[in-house]
């Protein structure tokens, strides 16, 4: 069965991006110890996805100059991008642009995952839309040292306890790693 899973960086204050949706925030945390999580949630994913907001953000600040960094990072997973406007693709990499709700495009979504998971990296309101539909799984959130006061919120939808349930947790760094195990709602 396909999977949904969140995995995220967050602020202190429960922000994934500023109230410029830029992500530079994210750069000032060091980035140099790992306990391998990264390979382990890399390994099991299938299908990348990506709001236009996020993609926008990443694609100007990453893939336009250099679009071998997709590959360096993502490997070779598709990339899906949930949008209501035109984009530009990012050169040899599999773009799929996907308009309306996310149950509209989830068959051909979870064949493009394949036995992986799906990835929704972000932004927030997505991640919600996947819940809405019943299909949000798992929430990795990384919390890190910082406050910024505004932003986009972690997840800007009420999932209560009653669907949430700790998995682990771990400090690496100057993170603390969350899991979060997500019942389907009903």
């Amino acid at each position: 069965m396909t999977r949904v899973v969140y995995f995220t960086a967050a602020t202190l204050d429960g922000f994934i991006a500023d109230e410029h949706d830029s992500l530079d925030w994210l750069f000032e945390v060091p980035h140099g110890e790992d306990d391998g999580t990264w390979d382990a949630f890399i390994g099991r994913v299938g299908v990348l996805v990506m709001g236009a907001t996020t993609y926008q953000w990443v694609l100007d600040r990453h893939f336009t100059e250099h679009p071998e960094q997709y590959h360096d990072f993502y490997g070779e997973r598709p990339l899906w991008v949930f949008t209501h406007r035109d984009l530009p693709g990012v050169p040899g990499v599999g773009v799929t642009f996907a308009r309306g709700d996310v149950q509209a495009s989830w068959d051909d979504l979870a064949a493009a995952a394949g036995d992986g998971d799906v990835w929704v990296v972000g932004g927030g309101d997505l991640v919600g839309q996947f819940d809405d539909a019943g299909h949000l799984d798992e929430i990795q959130v990384h919390l890190t040292p910082v406050v910024l006061g505004a932003g986009r919120p972690l997840l800007p939808r009420r999932i209560t306890s009653s669907r949430l349930t700790f998995r682990e947790g771990a400090v690496v760094g100057q993170r603390c790693n969350l899991t979060l195990d997500v019942a389907r709602p009903g």
